[in-house]
């Protein structure tokens, strides 16, 4: 079976702790390089992960012509400008979440895809991908717990590191571009549909001025989606999709420490049904995706469209 031979941009952990392993346990991908501004640090990835290839420079990986598609896990500052370099270097690119830092940005990504049709762009939502998604989904079509009317999730970390990304405005720093945008973007993947009104609380570190705690509620035509993110909270995170004639509980929405503990609480009736998963990457089902579209030549499984739709929520969040 083909394998389409992938670079990474940097040495982002992101990349090197969960994206590039789990790559690596694909059917359909080979990572056979992996750059970065600093040659060591490029070349001390590349050892520890198996890379055959380093490159000093983003801008050398762009241009080996054995490489079809990269993953970009800059800071969210460059994820338009090096996706739009990539394409012009004529490779496929999945793009960390989220796809920018305005949806202005994100429009202008999108217009440049149309310049290169061939070229497959998506932004990396992982937690799609967990088969506990097409179950919920499955649970809702069957119309087990009835008109879903609400959602409420959660996604919260302690991080008052001042030299971490996510503490820098100037490149896209703050809770909800790092971790909000999984909640704005699971409302609209459950309900469906866009919001036709958004409301939001945001408070801001003083020191670092990014956002560290924010609350927002998304009102869409058939219900209500409310959630809560913050960069400066004990670690949690959840989901809860009510319906009217009962509701589900996951525990864990979007990304697992141990993935055995993975679990969807089904209330119905008065009874609770429990669904366990058997132990998988979504990382690499990602990277079988976006991968199998490359190889079959297919839309990628989320558009950019979606990725735009979900820049424009958290333009109204912080704005």
């Amino acid at each position: 079976m083909k394998k389409i031979k992938w670079g990474v941009l940097s040495t982002a952990k992101i990349g090197t702790q969960n994206v590039i392993p789990a790559l690596q346990k694909s059917q359909l991908c080979e990572v056979v390089a992996i750059s970065s501004r600093n040659i060591e640090n490029a070349q001390s990835a590349a050892e520890n992960l198996g890379i055959p290839k380093t490159y000093g420079s983003y801008e050398e990986l762009l241009s080996d012509p054995e490489i079809e598609a990269i993953y970009n896990p800059l800071p969210n500052h460059l994820h338009v400008p090096w996706t739009i370099k990539a394409m012009e270097a004529g490779k496929h690119v999945l793009c960390e979440k989220p796809i920018s830092v305005t949806a202005t940005e994100a429009e202008l990504l999108i217009q440049t895809t149309q310049k290169h049709p061939h070229l497959k762009v998506m932004e990396a939502f992982m937690y799609r991908f967990h088969p506990q998604w097409a179950k919920v989904k499955e649970i809702i079509k069957r119309g087990e717990i009835g008109e879903v009317r609400s959602i409420n999730s959660v996604f919260t970390f302690y991080n008052v590191d001042p030299d971490n990304v996510r503490n820098k405005e100037v490149i896209g720093g703050g809770g909800v571009l790092d971790i909000g945008c999984y909640c704005i973007n699971l409302s609209r993947f459950i309900f469906e549909s866009e919001p036709i009104n958004v409301k939001s609380f945001v408070d801001y570190d003083p020191v670092f001025k990014v956002d560290r705690l924010a609350s927002g509620m998304l009102e869409f035509e058939n219900g209500i989606a409310t959630f809560m993110c913050s960069t400066q909270l004990d670690h949690r995170q959840s989901a809860v999709i009510y319906g009217t004639k009962g509701y589900m509980e996951l525990n864990i929405p979007f990304n697992a420490g141990n993935e055995a503990t993975r679990k969807i609480h089904l209330h119905t009736g008065g009874e609770t049904e429990t669904f366990f998963f058997e132990i998988c990457d979504q990382y690499t089902l990602q990277g079988d995706a976006f991968s199998k579209s490359i190889l079959e030549n297919t839309p990628v499984p989320t558009p950019l469209e979606d990725a735009l739709a979900n820049m424009k929520v958290i333009d109204q969040i912080l704005n």
